[in-house]
């Protein structure tokens, strides 16, 4: 058997417990300084020594598989053996010389961490190791002695060379080839692969001169080279346990996103790897793969805890088979310390501009905040419900209108942890006011008023003006639309406005912000026109300064505090 070690068990420090199985792939998210690195960093070291001080893990329990006498046998595959004056042998490879019965005494207590054998069976993947990992290999007898190095596998099977060329050539669109007679090392060349001719086989002097004539990897960009680093030790390499801190690194969006679907579908099934990561597209690479022993960890500081939510695998899968999830930036939430949901891009990118400017006039350089429209009131809900699982700090801004029906509201509210009961005669009491008033228009004067645009129709079809100017008549016979407009100035006197505030602060203590002056465009009735084009003419202004804008920036900093 060979033999292998794994984590169990985490205990972080919020007293959360979370246990893995040996194959798991468990991607770690956040914002910026919550603990991500440090969490892997500390894992690693925890399999070394359980002394290890960490401020984001209390503790690590690992399993393993095998017997010392399977770990001698790996070590006798793996490593140089060596003999001294001592009457045990030692086994060294890169990075350990390790006495025998040293290491069977680590392996027989892996509950007090393993010390030097940790480097066997584990591999913290920095970014200076990826990028080490696409030098030149030292050259090995083939027949005789074990890989030394991920490239030397490459060196010894065709196939797996093969293989690992295509995961390249997804990426890059060229080849990727081992020089199998370079002398003392094992270079590896990127490039259009030469063709081998008749009579010729890869050891040819005439087929080496080719190849010699295409680009070194370990020559090339540090975005090729890591991402060769981190699939050689992933796929290849010795070790069964991985960590790896932000493995997009100096890759494309494309290229972020390849790697994590390569990762989460051919990773081998005796790997355990543990993935801190800053990238959108990566985790989406992740999630495309629909692998079916995925974990997300989001972690998050709040003061000297870091608060920890994870996702399982089915809870992964009702999230990514939702299209809106999938196809949208709401994931991005992840990695903010605050996400606001807005009902449209619109939306979004004015209350975006009004919280840089009032940033600007406090004097704050920086913010986490996220805004993210939905595409719809009626999808608050779910975006709420997904970030708020992974204990993502979630607001939403919602129109005046959406006090109009029992749905959405009801669900919105119920997802950010509200009772529908607490609000629902309140929210009663104004739908009623505000459907009591009447409406611009009446059933007759509507009438009027449509006909009075069909008559003044002489097209055989009908322009998309006139269609615009119905819908604008139909709108005129509910109060709601005008109740849109104005937002709570509609609202009666009396009853209909004290319901109306304890509605509107029990929302608030949810993080459901209402739009009180009816609809984005009632911030600024200045200008015309709506959606897009009202905001980009709104976005030419002083947001910083002007007057008419000041309602809309008390309303985003009483949301962003």
């Amino acid at each position: 058997m060979k033999p292998k070690i794994w984590i169990n068990k985490i205990t972080f420090s919020d007293n959360s417990t979370i246990e893995f199985e040996s194959n798991d792939i468990i991607v770690v998210v956040g914002p910026n300084n919550s603990g991500k690195s440090a969490s892997l960093r500390d894992a690693s070291n925890f399999l070394k020594t359980q002394n290890t001080k960490s401020k984001v893990i209390k503790s690590i329990e690992f399993s393993k598989d095998g017997s010392d006498s399977d770990l001698i046998n790996h070590l006798e595959k793996i490593s140089k053996k060596e003999f001294n004056t001592n009457p045990e042998p030692f086994y060294k490879g890169m990075g350990y010389n390790i006495y025998s019965p040293r290491a069977k005494q680590w392996w027989n207590n892996i509950s007090a961490g393993v010390d030097n054998l940790s480097v066997v069976f584990s591999k913290n993947l920095t970014t200076e190791e990826r990028l080490k990992a696409a030098n030149p290999a030292q050259n090995i007898k083939l027949t005789t002695e074990s890989p030394k190095h991920p490239i030397n596998v490459l060196q010894k099977s065709d196939q797996i060379e093969n293989q690992f060329n295509q995961y390249f050539k997804q990426a890059f669109d060229l080849d990727l080839i081992v020089h199998r007679n370079a002398g003392t090392e094992v270079p590896l060349y990127v490039g259009n692969a030469p063709e081998i001719k008749d009579g010729q086989d890869r050891l040819s002097e005439s087929y080496q001169m080719e190849l010699e004539k295409l680009d070194l990897l370990h020559e090339q960009g540090d975005g090729m080279r890591s991402f060769v680093g981190v699939l050689l030790n992933a796929f290849i390499g010795n070790q069964n346990l991985l960590f790896i801190d932000e493995p997009e690194a100096f890759l494309h969006p494309p290229q972020a996103r390849l790697l994590g679907k390569m990762l989460a579908t051919d990773l081998p099934s005796d790997t355990q790897l543990f993935l801190a990561t800053h990238s959108l597209d990566f985790l989406k690479g992740l999630l495309e793969s629909s692998s079916k022993n995925l974990k997300i960890i989001r972690i998050q500081r709040n003061g000297n805890i870091n608060n920890v939510n994870t996702l399982n695998n089915s809870e992964i899968d009702s999230i990514w088979s939702d299209s809106l999830l999938r196809h949208s930036n709401i994931l991005d939430g992840l990695f903010h310390t605050n996400v606001i949901i807005c009902e449209s891009d619109s939306d979004s990118r004015f209350y975006s501009a009004v919280l840089s400017a009032v940033n600007e006039k406090e004097g704050k350089t920086y913010s986490d905040t996220l805004f993210i429209q939905c595409g719809g009131k009626h999808r608050i809900q779910t975006v709420v419900k997904a970030l708020k699982k992974l204990n993502v700090p979630v607001s939403s801004i919602c129109d005046f209108d959406v006090l109009n029906d029992k749905n959405p509201l009801k669900n919105i509210y119920e997802e950010s942890g509200g009772k529908w009961s607490d609000i629902e005669k309140d929210w009663k009491v104004v739908k009623l006011a505000i459907e009591s008033k009447r409406p611009e228009l009446e059933v007759k004067e509507l009438k009027e008023e449509i006909d009075n645009i069909f008559d003044s129709v002489k097209e055989k079809i009908m322009p998309k003006e006139k269609i615009s100017a119905i819908g604008k008549s139909l709108k005129k016979a509910s109060a709601w639309a005008h109740a849109k407009q104005v937002g709570k100035l509609f609202i009666p006197s009396g009853q209909a406005t004290q319901s109306y505030e304890k509605l509107i602060q029990n929302l608030k203590a949810k993080k459901i912000f209402i739009v009180e002056v009816g609809e984005l465009e009632s911030f600024v009735k200045s200008v015309g026109n709506h959606g897009p084009k009202w905001v980009n003419e709104v976005l030419t202004k002083d947001l910083v300064n002007d007057v008419e804008i000041e309602s809309a920036r008390n309303f985003i900093k009483e949301i962003s505090e």
